[in-house]
């Protein structure tokens, strides 16, 4: 597996910036007239470079990085599957290629044999992405995906967020009473998933298992999701029965965590109702306030970070929580890192149009 972030890529390197509670926020020069000049750009790609140049810069580099921690020598006839939410379609002049372009030229980039498979369903796009690929694994169609989100910031997407008044006046505190809206950030995550046999084969060991994958689509409305939090409680529920295990077995949950008051209402809603109120476990946190709203990468991103968080054993602080909010009833991992002992994880994304995606994923604790 393997991210960019505005922390960074290194796996260890950013994950110990996650639990010193570090951000990527910065303010970024505009001409156009945006809420807040906040926004977590990668150090690299150059931010001079044209976002469409970037995009696959961010993609190609990173899915190399997610073959090499895995080992490959390549893509060779893995299929390849990735996610974004219009990535850098919408910059710059009206284009006339379609939307999967951006999919066609990271594949051809690093030698596909096959052609890739690109999905948008805004910022549940990257896990996604990891979905469809546990799903070519089940029906045989693949033994071996590369899948992943990768999404870039741009002018565009501030001013969207500027004027829908999902951005934040001040900066991105989810679950905090004072959050105000979320703030863009931009980077790429990939992961290798493979049969078990494929994975013997070649002598491997995996860093986890995918345990279950669940969806559903609360429809409703184009930018608001349901404000009883429906379609992510019918996306946890699916996703823990889809991995036969009962929801007092997940030990952390890595919330979407946005920041918008609607949208960390609609995920407390649902938290309480998959594990119920004043639970001791989950154990909740987010990473958005690090890296920023990656938009279509995040799913992918959140999901590595869930792993490093099983793994190591840590969960790290919600940057920018103080105060909790009270319609939160489970713990949740403020100004310190928590300490955790824990078997399987939990990974939601909610996305505009009502895309709702959770990820369960098990480590031998």
């Amino acid at each position: 597996m393997a991210w960019a972030t505005p922390l960074g890529d290194s796996l260890d390197g950013v994950w110990q910036r996650l639990l010193d509670a570090e951000t990527g926020l910065v303010a970024i020069p505009h001409k156009v007239r945006l809420k807040n000049s906040l926004g977590a750009p990668c150090a690299w790609p150059p931010a001079d470079q044209p976002a469409d140049s970037r995009m696959l810069d961010l993609g190609v580099a990173t899915v190399r990085r997610a073959l090499d921690d895995a080992r490959l020598p390549g893509l060779g006839a893995a299929e390849l599957v990735i996610g974004t939410s219009l990535g850098a379609f919408l910059e710059g002049e009206p284009q006339s290629a379609p939307l999967h372009r951006y999919a066609d030229l990271i594949a051809a980039a690093l030698g596909a044999q096959r052609q890739p498979i690109a999905l948008s369903t805004a910022c549940s796009s990257g896990s996604d992405a990891i979905l469809v690929a546990a799903e070519l694994l089940r029906a045989g169609a693949a033994e071996r995906v590369v899948c992943g989100g990768v999404d870039v910031l741009t002018t565009t997407k501030r001013l969207a967020h500027s004027s829908l008044g999902t951005m934040s006046t001040t900066t991105l505190r989810a679950f905090d009473v004072r959050h105000d809206g979320t703030l863009l950030g931009e980077g790429a995550g990939f992961i290798v998933l493979e049969t078990l046999d494929a994975a013997a084969a070649r002598a491997r060991t995996p860093l986890a298992l995918l345990r279950g994958v669940g969806s559903a689509n609360d429809a409703a409305g184009m930018t608001t999701p349901d404000a009883a939090g429906l379609g992510a409680r019918l996306a946890i529920e699916r996703s823990l029965a889809d991995a036969g295990i009962t929801p007092d077995d997940v030990g952390v949950f890595n919330a979407h965590g946005s920041a918008t008051p609607l949208n960390d209402a609609t995920e407390a809603a649902a938290l309480r109702a998959v594990f119920g109120a004043d639970a001791g476990t989950p154990i909740v946190f987010a990473t958005k306030g690090n890296f920023g709203h990656s938009l279509g990468a995040t799913g992918a991103i959140e999901a590595i970070a869930t792993l490093l968080a099983l793994r190591r054993g840590q969960v790290p602080p919600v940057y920018g929580l103080e105060r909790v909010d009270p319609a939160l009833r489970l713990p949740v991992a403020m100004g310190a890192p928590i300490a955790i002992c824990a078997r399987y994880g939990l990974s939601l994304t909610l996305g505009f149009g009502g895309f709702d995606t959770s990820l369960v994923f098990e480590v031998a604790p």
